[in-house]
């Protein structure tokens, strides 16, 4: 055996397999303002701490003169490695190869490494910039697709899974990041649409650029596609690191803690005064959240989607926590088709991984009009509702302001069986507002008096001090506590620590049947 020249071999394939397409493609990568699969995952693991896997596989195609194009790797990095020292499954497709597009061998790839993440109980991380299926393999290539696609149901609620959309991703291709459970995308460089401008223009007569369709700023403001928005790749692989801090490996185990840190003093500070004196005026949740959780820990999910209700992680005495709130500066709080939507599935996520929830009430309602009817605001709305219903992790609730009516109950409320639920004195509890349920009371007796605008005044005063309070819902045990603002932050700690070894159970079935 001639030992050199084997080695000289082995080094001749781990060179070209390093160069993917080659310095010509690589090079117009660079030029499009995208970094390699290789440079991507280096950023994105720990130094050093890449194993792959699979780095000599070649395609098996004939056709279209494709037995004489051949590029270790196909198209698609593939491996193992860590992310803040915690074990992660990645694969990052490589544009320079084929335009990314997968082939049979590229999505035994991407399986091999689903199915060892899930023996293993890991997180995958896909990086996605692929042309789609290889045309030149026909079905061969879409049956690879729906290998993953399977893989990747098969793995939700087991592994933690995450998408980065960061070059273009189109028609079947798109189903895999939608299966998985966050997607991020590169403002200007990714794009993601079932079908192209041009079919649109075909078929719709509608003149559409791919920024339009389907660019980052599309699906993080429009469809709610994507939830989180990078401005390169680079700052779009540090947010990944920083998601992945909060979860769990897998759904056996606990959330990551971290070092407790106090939140910043003005925001704390600001709680006892962040309620207006008028019930009509809005405020910014944000500034409450800010104030109880450990400061620079709130990571918002979805934060340009349905603003009107506020998703995303944190953490509270170095706590992993899921936050859920009602946002007033955003269609008064009220919640909708889309925010009903979004919220459900956060809180499904954060049951699935064993992650506490903390939701932040001031809900007036579900938002009226035709479009919200038409649009299925019920059947929408009730997602959110069984979400909550059918969620076994610790769950808190701090209600701020207003909590009316059907909104009151599935913005996790005692009756849905939340574990501690707590008022702050600006607190009104009841079935609507004050204005509307004098108007309705009191019909009669407003139409017959002499002053009716005295008497209307006199009758909200009388319905304000019974119901516009949270002490009819004291009384009956619905809400467990009445705290001042700057209070909160220590009765939540308190809360998750006494519920923190919860044992709950939904009945025995097959599957839920969500009203999808």
């Amino acid at each position: 055996m001639n030992r050199k020249k084997k080695f000289d071999e082995l080094e001749k394939w781990r060179h070209k397999a390093q160069k993917g397409g080659g310095e010509t493609r690589i090079k117009k990568q660079h030029e499009a303002g995208k970094l390699t699969a290789r440079e991507r995952i280096t950023l994105l693991l720990d130094k050093d701490s890449f194993e792959e896997m699979g780095a000599f596989v070649r395609h098996r195609s004939h056709d279209f003169g494709m037995d004489k194009q051949l590029y270790p790797g196909d198209g698609v990095v593939t491996g193992f490695g860590t992310v803040n020292g915690r074990p992660v499954g990645v694969f990052s497709q490589d544009f320079t190869v084929f335009g990314g597009s997968l082939s049979e061998t590229h999505a035994e790839k991407i399986c091999k490494i689903l199915d060892m993440a899930m023996k293993n109980g890991v997180p995958v991380i896909g990086l996605n910039d692929s042309g789609g299926a290889r045309i030149q393999e026909g079905v061969v290539s879409l049956g690879g697709y729906a290998e993953v696609f399977w893989r990747n149901s098969m793995a939700s609620g087991v592994i933690p899974q995450i998408s980065a959309v960061m070059g273009p991703c189109a028609g079947g291709a798109v189903y895999s990041p939608a299966i998985t459970d966050f997607t991020f995308m590169v403002k200007g460089t990714s794009f993601m649409f079932v079908t192209g401008p041009n079919v649109v223009k075909t078929v719709t007569h509608e003149d559409v650029t791919s920024e339009e369709l389907g660019g980052a700023l599309a699906h993080n403001t429009k469809s709610g596609v994507a939830h989180f928005m990078a401005g390169d790749d680079a700052e779009c692989i540090n947010r990944i690191r920083s998601l992945l801090s909060y979860l769990p490996s897998n759904c056996e185990e606990k959330p990551p803690g971290s070092r407790p840190s106090e939140p910043d003093e003005n925001a704390s500070a600001k709680l006892d005064t962040l309620i207006p004196e008028s019930p009509n005026k809005p405020y910014d949740m944000k500034e409450a959240i800010l104030g109880v959780m450990d400061a620079g820990s709130f990571l918002e999910v979805h934060e340009h989607f349905a603003e009107n209700l506020i998703v995303g992680f944190a953490r509270i005495d170095g706590r992993s926590i899921g936050v859920v709130a009602n946002q007033p500066l955003s269609l008064a709080g009220c919640l909708d088709n889309d925010g009903s939507v979004k919220g459900a599935r956060f809180v499904r996520f954060c049951d699935a991984f064993n992650i506490p929830l903390v939701v932040f009430e001031d809900v007036p309602g579900f938002l009226p009009g035709t479009d919200q009817e038409w649009g299925g605001i019920i059947r929408n709305g009730a997602k959110l509702l069984y979400a909550f219903c059918e969620a076994t992790v610790p769950r808190v609730t701090v209600i701020t302001r207003k909590a009316y009516g059907g909104a009151y109950d599935v913005m996790n409320s005692k009756h849905i069986r939340a574990d501690y639920n707590i008022a702050w004195p600006s607190a009104e509890i009841a079935v609507m507002g004050v204005k509307g349920a004098v108007e309705i009371i009191f019909r009669k007796e407003i139409a017959e008096a002499k002053d009716k605008d005295r008497r209307k005044a006199e009758l909200e005063e009388q319905y304000e001090e019974h119901f516009a309070n949270p002490w009819r819902a004291a009384e009956r045990g619905y809400v467990d506590d009445v705290v001042y603002p700057s209070e909160t932050r220590q009765k939540l700690i308190r809360a998750l620590q006494s519920v923190q070894n919860k044992v709950d159970h939904v009945p025995r079935k097959k599957h839920d049947n969500m009203p999808l």
